[in-house]
């Protein structure tokens, strides 16, 4: 072990309390939390019998993207059983609803010495498959080319990127990141742009393809679509349908007072609001009541849509944004008016239906700069232009429908070149 890298290790040890306090304080919310930590801890088993193929999505935005390449997998290797790792508890009951029994799954171990050593140990993976960027020293160190113990595992990093604010982060650790990326047999990234930053890192060109973005290749969800479309016949009350997905907090309150405002040019629109979390339903649902005024509805509680005559639809639940987005004439994407970084806008795109934003889009800034171009993402750097944007389109002025399948069916096919690259190390 590297001397830098014992130094990290010490750090986690000493930190590994807070870790686990962590955990409780946030099951606080959601109880999910506080259950199955010894997986978090590398106490697994795998009673498949058969060789693992490891998959590592983070939580919902990252299982929901790998969907097309898990899939793939299951009915590509029928000899191999898929384990599919998340670190939060919707992530996981993400996994449960898409994959169901044919994938294994637990929770990602913490990326202390003995326990990816146990955790490693126990499954037993053919390949180790990341999506998007997450280094963990520790356990990449485990899966090294030319490491005595675990030689020629490949671990390839999908959908690999990095933003110009993470790379300056990781410059600060250079030394540490760069012998974490020399234990990655491959990385997959989205745009030379992000090729370049892993090679500042210290990347080299060898371990570098550039595939292209996997969120292209979503797995669309014929029955929410239609779903959607009859909820939509059903909203008779109103004329016109904003949807605004994946909320952060502090977006909520910016949100409802431009809905307030907008209610006097639109008095029969609809507001759609769907948090990102649900551990802020409850809170969410509380400031839209704040209003008596408007008739807020609780998606969660609602059986039958008909007559609902509603202002506001809380979205609480899960794995439903398809049939929201279908429902829409336009859709805001949170975690842009803070800085989250945005989240993923080609779903409702491909839907031809218009999407805006805030300034904060840079975890998807090449989807970002495509579709802005394209003239179907409106990316907006202040409250009163999004208030002017989504007016805009609320009169009908804008219409994506011709361009949007198009542009992007013309960055799909990431999943089949990804199946290449997994064939050739997996099968070496």
């Amino acid at each position: 072990m590297s001397f830098r890298r014992m130094l990290y290790s010490l750090l986690l040890y000493l930190i590994f309390p807070l870790i686990i306090f962590r955990l409780f304080w946030r099951s606080r919310s959601n109880p999910a939390y506080r259950q199955r930590i010894s997986e978090r801890l590398g106490f697994v088993h795998d009673n498949s019998n058969k060789p693992i193929i490891w998959v590592h999505a983070v939580s919902v935005g990252e299982t929901i993207a790998a969907q097309p390449l898990i899939e793939s997998l299951i009915e590509q290797y029928p000899d191999h059983r898929v384990l599919v790792t998340t670190t939060t508890p919707t992530g996981s009951e993400r996994v449960k609803v898409l994959f169901g029994e044919r994938v294994s799954h637990v929770y990602f171990p913490y990326d202390l010495p003995d326990v990816v050593a146990r955790f490693v140990q126990r499954i037993k993976p053919v390949m180790l498959i990341v999506i998007e960027t997450e280094i963990w020293p520790n356990l990449f160190a485990l899966f090294a080319q030319n490491a005595d113990t675990r030689k020629n595992i490949p671990l390839i990093l999908v959908n690999a990127r990095l933003s110009e604010r993470s790379t300056q982060k990781y410059l600060k650790l250079q030394k540490l990141v760069k012998e974490t990326l020399a234990n990655i047999t491959l990385i997959a990234v989205r745009s030379s742009v992000d090729a370049e930053r892993f090679k500042q890192l210290g990347a080299n060109n060898a371990q570098i393809l550039i595939a292209g973005n996997i969120k292209f290749d979503f797995a669309v969800n014929k029955k929410q679509i239609e779903q959607g479309k009859r909820w939509r016949k059903t909203w008779k009350h109103n004329d016109r349908v904003w949807v605004v997905a994946s909320t952060h907090e502090g977006e909520d309150e910016i949100i409802l007072n431009i809905y307030q405002n907008l209610l006097k040019q639109f008095p029969r629109l609809l507001l759609v609001l769907v948090p990102r979390h649900p551990e802020r339903f409850d809170d969410v649902y509380r400031l839209c009541m704040k209003n008596t005024e408007l008739k807020v509805l609780r998606h969660s509680q609602i059986k039958d849509y008909k007559d609902s005559k509603a202002n506001i639809i809380l979205g609480d639940s899960m794995g439903e944004m398809q049939s929201w987005f279908a429902t829409a004439d336009v859709v805001f994407m949170g975690g842009s008016l803070v800085e989250k970084g945005g989240h993923n806008p080609i779903e409702p795109i491909a839907q031809g239906v218009p999407v805006v934003s805030g300034p904060y889009m840079y975890n998807f800034d090449d989807i970002s700069d495509q579709l802005s171009d394209a003239g179907l993402l409106l990316i907006c750097n202040s409250i009163d232009e999004l208030e002017e944007r989504v007016s805009t389109i609320l009169k009908k002025e804008i219409d994506i429908k011709g361009v949007a399948k198009s542009a992007v069916q013309q960055h799909q096919g990431v999943v089949a070149r990804l199946l290449e690259v997994v064939s050739a190390k997996i099968n070496r």
